[in-house]
């Protein structure tokens, strides 16, 4: 995970200090070195305000200002900023003011009068830490969205899904309230991704997860399991019947052509449906019966769909 120089050079710079003439010798500085996003102030009190809508790489802070000095501002910095590393360098000429600077929140200091050479070498070093940090977080972000999303449609995926599930049956469970599950597949998706190839197969299973979100409301989820298998969500259905109405939909919506490759391609979906708490009230039996359930519409040929058996007692 490197840092480039152009990286360093592209970062965010504000520079606050109420001495006009200590801003421009920074700012001169910065831009002679190669550093090209950079901003300043004079008023101490624009820099939360400043932070929050830029979200600065560094803040240069002097800590002696009128009014309201730079602890002050790491004070109020600290609870805007929402990253783990804050980045702010001061610069003093109390020597006796560095520790408590550090301990107030800053990552390094920068003695007075300036030290060119000193400058640039700590501000350059402490924008590769910023920097890192940010690179890590998206990573770690980055890994945290694969985790719970379908590679390929960006859709949830089973644990996202058997999570929401949970959340939705405890809701319904406490306002005595009903939801179903919709268990689909594509009917002859193999032939087709045999025919068009793999590139072809995936784009087909993208614009399917295109229309499948189209096609549901806005609560509802809809989640990939593999293949060319779906799950949809119902939550909150005001009745049962509400259920044949979305599935007729879904359907239909299946059923239109889709462009592939140049090629017109026809293809319909095959959906079991259960509906809570009828058959099942956990999210394992829930999907267990509309599995089932779409089995049967799958033997009982394509582009229907069968709601689940009431479970024996």
């Amino acid at each position: 995970m490197i840092i480039s120089e152009y990286d360093v050079f592209d970062a965010s710079i504000l520079i606050v200090d109420d001495q006009q003439a200590n801003v421009q010798l920074l700012e001169q500085m910065l831009r002679e070195v190669g550093y090209s996003a950079i901003a300043s102030t004079n008023d101490p009190y624009e820099v939360c305000t400043l932070h929050q809508k830029n979200l600065y790489d560094l803040i240069l802070l002097d800590l002696q200002m009128p009014g309201m000095d730079g602890f002050q501002v790491m004070e109020g910095l600290r609870k805007v900023e929402t990253e783990v590393y804050l980045p702010i360098l001061v610069f003093t000429s109390q020597p006796n003011h560095k520790l408590k600077a550090l301990a107030s929140g800053a990552k390094d200091f920068i003695s007075k009068p300036f030290d060119l050479m000193e400058a640039k070498m700590r501000i350059h070093n402490m924008l590769e830490v910023r920097l890192l940090y940010k690179r890590l977080a998206d990573y770690s972000r980055s890994l945290e969205s694969l985790a719970l999303h379908d590679a390929l449609t960006g859709l949830p995926n089973r644990l996202l899904l058997l999570d929401r599930l949970s959340l939705s049956i405890a809701h319904a469970h406490r306002n005595k309230s009903t939801m179903a599950v919709m268990y689909l597949d594509l009917d002859g998706f193999k032939e087709i991704n045999d025919t068009l190839g793999h590139d072809g197969g995936d784009m087909l299973l993208k614009l399917a997860a295109d229309r499948l979100m189209a096609a549901v409301r806005q609560e509802d989820t809809v989640a990939r399991m593999g293949g060319d298998e779906f799950v949809i969500g119902l939550w909150e259905l005001s009745h049962a019947d509400e259920v044949t109405k979305l599935v007729s939909k879904v359907l239909h919506t299946m059923s239109q052509p889709y462009n592939i490759q140049g090629c017109s391609v026809d293809i319909t979906a095959s959906i079991g449906v259960s509906i809570y708490p009828t058959h099942g009230d956990t999210a394992e039996t829930l999907m267990k019966s509309a599995d089932l359930a779409l089995y049967e519409a799958k033997r009982a040929g394509k582009n229907g769909y069968r709601i689940a058996h009431r479970p024996e007692r």
